[in-house]
C-alpha cells in the first residue's frame, strides 16, 4: 500500500481520485477504517484487480491510452459523417426558417380570432338588447291590447243586451262581458284615464238596460209565487240558474239588489206563514176527539171514563205508548207528511205528536231548502244568511211558537209530549247533519216549552198516587190494581223511548214515581186483613209491572232489577205462609230438632217419640191431598199463569222434602 501514499512523488503518474477507496482524506474516520476496507475490498473492479495481481500505475495508462484511442476513433466517425451533420445542420436550419413563418401564420390568427371574438361579443351585447327591446313593446302592445278590447264595446253586446231576453244563454254571457268592462272602466276612472271618457257613456246606458231587465225577470218569478196552487220550489230553481243576475245588481246597483231581497223576503214569508197555518188547521182536524185533562192522572180512581184517551180504533190510555212509539224509527219519523184532507175522507184520526211530527218534518223540509237557496242565491252566509232566513222563516215559527204554548198549557198526555221532545231531538240531530243552523234557536225554544211542562205532569201523577186512598179505591181485588198497571205501561214507555237521548232529570222524577208506587202497592196491602191475601196482592202486582217493564225498558234498568227483588222475597214469604196451616208442626218440630241436634242435646228428642209419631202419621196421610189444595189455591190467586205454575213447583219441593227428612230423622235418631 506504500505506492498507494506515495503516488505524488512520482511525476509520471497522473493523481488518481479513488473515491471512497483514498484512505488519506482528513474526513475519514479511523475507527471506520475496518469496516471502509471491508466494504471497498467488495467492490468488483478491486477484487478483479487483487485477482489478476495487476500494478494499478499500468492499469491507469492502459486506460488512458484506450481513451485516446476512443477518442481518435470518434473523430474519425464525425469527419467521416460530416456531410450528412453538414445536410442535418441545414435541414434544421430550413425547419427554423418554416417554423418561424408558421408562427407568424398563428400570430395572425391569434390577432384575426381576437378581433373576430370582439365583435361576436359585440353582437350578443345588442341581441340582448334587442331581446329586451321586444319583450317590452310585447308588454306594451298586450296591454294596449286588453285596454282596447276592454274600451271596445262590441256590437253584438249592445243588440244582445238591448234585445234579448234574459233566459237565453247569450245574454248571460254578454252580461258577464258588460260586467268586466264596467269594472275595467270604474279601475280606469280612478287611474284617471282620459279614454275611459269615450265609453262610460255607452257602458252606463247598457248597464241600466240590463238592471231593468233583470229586475223585471227577477220580480216576475217572485210574483209567480203568490199564485195558488204553485210549487214555488220550481221558480226557485229557475232562479238558481241565474243566480248571476242578483251578483250583477249587487254590484252595479244596490238598490235595485236590496229592492228584489226586500221583496222576496215579503213574498216568501207570507207563503209560509199562510201554508203552515193553513197545514197546521187542517191537521187539528184529524186529531182525536178525546184529550186528556188533569183528571187523567195515575192515582185518579178507575171510573166510568175508564182512562179512554183515544177512540176505539186505536185503543190506548194516556199511561200506555203501544204503537205510538213507532214514530220515532227512522221510516216514520222522516216519511211522508200526513195529507188532511186524504185523511178526513178516510175518517182517519191521529194522536197530537203524529201530527206534531209531520207538521215539524214539513217546517224542517222546507227551511233546509230555503236556508240552502238563500246562501246560494243571496250569497250570504254565517249570521248574515240566519237573519236573513229569520226574517223570511221568524212570523212563521212565532205562529208554531204561540201555537205549541197553547196546546201545553192545557195538555196532560205526558207520553204525547215526551215523544214530541224526541222527535225534536232527532230533527235537531238531523239539522245538524245537514249542515243547517236555520232552525237551532227554534228547537230550543220548543224544548223550553215541552220540557217543564212534561215534568209537571210526572210531578203532577207522583203526587196523585202519594195522595192516593186506598179505602175510596172501591172493593179490595188480589189482581193487579189498575194503578200499578198505569204505572208499569207508562214507566216502560218512558224508559225505551228515553233510550237513545237519556235525560237524567227524567230518569230522577221516574224514580220517585217508583217509590210512590211501591208505597201504594203497600197500603193498599195493608187493606187485606189476611197475610195470605197481603202476599197475593203484592205478587200479582210485582209480578205484573215487572213482566211489563220487561217487556219494553232494559233488562238491566233499575225499575226492572227492583221489582226482581221484591218479587222474590214476597214469593218466598208466601211459599212459608202456605206451607205453614198442613205442615206448620212438621215445620217447627224440624227446626227445634235441627236447633237440639246443633247443641248436641239429641237425648232429649226420644222424649217426643208419641209427638213424633203423631206428626209422622198425620203427614203421609195428608201430604198429598195438602199439597194439592195449595195448587188449586196458588191456580186461583194469581193471574200469571207462568207465575203461578212456579210457585206451585216451588212450594211442593218443601213437602217432598220435608217427608224423606221426617223418615230419615225418625230411622236415624229415634230409633
Amino acid at each position: 500500500m506504500a505506492y498507494l501514499q506515495n503516488e505524488k512523488t512520482d511525476g509520471d503518474f497522473p493523481t488518481l481520485n479513488l473515491g471512497e477507496l483514498d484512505l488519506t482524506t482528513d474526513e475519514f474516520i479511523l475507527d471506520e477504517v475496518d469496516v471502509h476496507i471491508q466494504a471497498n475490498l467488495e467492490d468488483d473492479l478491486v477484487k478483479e484487480a487483487l485477482k489478476t495481481g495487476v500494478d494499478l500505475r499500468q492499469y491507469s495508462k492502459q486506460v488512458e491510452t484506450e481513451l485516446q484511442r476512443i477518442e481518435q476513433a470518434s473523430i474519425k466517425d464525425y469527419i467521416k459523417e460530416s456531410q450528412n451533420i453538414a445536410l442535418l445542420h441545414n435541414q434544421i436550419t430550413a425547419c427554423d426558417s418554416i417554423l418561424e413563418r408558421m408562427e407568424g401564420m398563428l400570430s395572425g390568427f391569434q390577432s384575426d380570432l381576437s378581433s373576430i371574438s370582439s365583435e361576436i361579443q359585440t353582437l350578443q351585447q345588442q341581441s340582448v338588447s334587442m331581446n329586451i327591446r321586444l319583450k317590452n313593446r310585447q308588454a306594451v302592445r298586450s296591454h294596449l291590447s286588453q285596454l282596447v278590447d276592454e274600451l271596445v264595446v262590441p256590437g253584438a253586446m249592445i243588440s244582445t243586451i238591448l234585445d234579448s231576453p234574459v233566459t237565453e244563454q247569450e245574454f248571460l254571457e254578454q252580461l258577464h262581458e258588460l260586467n268586466s268592462k264596467i269594472n275595467f272602466a270604474k279601475e280606469l276612472s280612478f287611474r284617471e284615464t282620459l279614454a275611459c271618457s269615450d265609453i262610460q257613456d255607452i257602458v252606463d246606458r247598457l248597464k241600466i238596460k240590463a238592471v231593468s231587465k233583470i229586475r223585471e225577470f227577477i220580480l216576475q218569478k217572485i210574483y209567480s209565487f203568490r199564485k195558488p196552487m204553485t210549487n214555488y220550489q220550481i221558480p226557485q230553481n229557475t232562479l238558481l240558474k241565474y243566480r248571476f243576475f242578483y251578483q250583477f245588481l249587487l254590484a252595479n246597483e244596490r238598490t235595485v239588489a236590496k229592492e228584489v231581497r226586500d221583496e222576496y223576503v215579503d213574498t216568501m214569508s207570507k207563503i209560509y206563514y199562510s201554508y203552515f197555518k193553513s197545514y197546521s188547521g187542517r191537521l187539528l182536524k184529524v186529531q182525536y176527539e178525546e184529550v186528556a185533562d188533569k183528571d187523567d192522572l195515575m192515582g185518579v180512581e178507575d171510573t166510568a171514563k175508564k182512562d179512554i184517551l183515544f177512540s176505539l180504533t186505536f185503543r190506548n190510555t194516556i199511561f200506555t205508548v203501544g204503537q205510538r212509539g213507532a214514530i220515532l224509527s227512522p221510516a216514520e219519523l222522516e216519511g211522508p207528511i200526513l195529507v188532511p184532507h186524504t185523511a178526513q175522507r178516510g175518517d182517519s184520526r191521529y194522536p197530537y205528536e203524529t201530527l206534531f211530527r209531520s207538521q215539524h218534518y214539513a217546517l224542517l223540509d222546507n227551511g233546509c231548502r230555503e236556508f240552502l237557496f238563500l246562501c246560494d242565491f243571496f250569497m250570504v252566509a254565517g249570521n248574515s244568511a240566519l237573519d236573513l232566513f229569520n226574517s223570511i222563516m221568524g212570523k212563521t215559527l212565532s205562529m208554531f211558537l204561540k201555537s205549541m204554548s197553547t196546546y201545553v198549557s192545557d195538555c196532560y198526555d205526558s207520553i204525547a209530549i215526551f215523544l214530541c221532545i224526541h222527535i225534536i231531538l232527532r230533527f235537531r240531530a238531523i239539522t245538524a247533519k245537514r249542515n243547517i243552523p236555520a232552525l237551532d234557536k227554534y228547537w230550543e225554544a220548543l224544548l223550553e216549552l215541552l220540557w217543564p211542562r212534561f215534568e209537571l205532569i210526572l210531578e203532577m201523577n207522583i203526587h196523585s198516587v202519594r195522595n192516593t186512598d186506598p179505602g175510596r179505591l172501591g172493593v179490595l181485588d188480589t189482581r193487579p190494581h189498575y194503578i200499578t198497571r198505569r204505572y208499569a205501561e207508562f214507566s216502560s214507555a218512558i224508559v225505551s223511548i228515553n233510550q237513545t237521548f237519556p235525560n237524567e232529570r227524567t230518569n230522577t222524577l221516574l224514580g220517585q214515581l217508583l217509590v210512590e208506587v211501591e208505597n201504594f202497592v203497600l197500603k193498599m196491602a195493608a187493606e187485606f186483613p189476611s197475610r195470605k191475601d197481603q202476599l197475593i196482592f203484592l205478587i200479582n202486582n210485582y209480578d205484573m209491572m215487572l213482566s211489563v217493564l220487561m217487556e219494553r225498558a232494559a233488562d238491566d234498568s233499575k225499575e226492572v232489577e227492583g221489582f226482581q227483588q221484591l218479587l222474590l222475597a214476597r214469593t218466598q214469604e208466601f211459599i212459608e205462609e202456605i206451607l205453614s196451616p198442613p205442615f206448620g208442626g212438621m215445620i217447627a218440630f224440624v227446626k227445634e230438632a235441627e236447633a237440639l241436634m246443633e247443641k248436641g242435646q239429641l237425648d232429649r228428642l226420644k222424649n217426643e217419640e208419641a209427638r213424633i209419631t203423631q206428626l209422622v202419621r198425620g203427614f203421609s196421610s195428608t201430604w198429598k191431598q195438602s199439597v194439592e189444595s195449595m195448587s188449586q189455591d196458588v191456580m186461583r190467586s194469581f193471574t200469571n199463569f207462568k207465575n203461578g205454575t212456579s210457585i206451585i213447583q216451588v212450594s211442593q219441593r218443601p213437602g217432598v222434602a220435608l217427608k224423606h227428612l221426617m223418615v230419615s230423622f225418625w230411622n236415624v235418631h229415634i230409633f
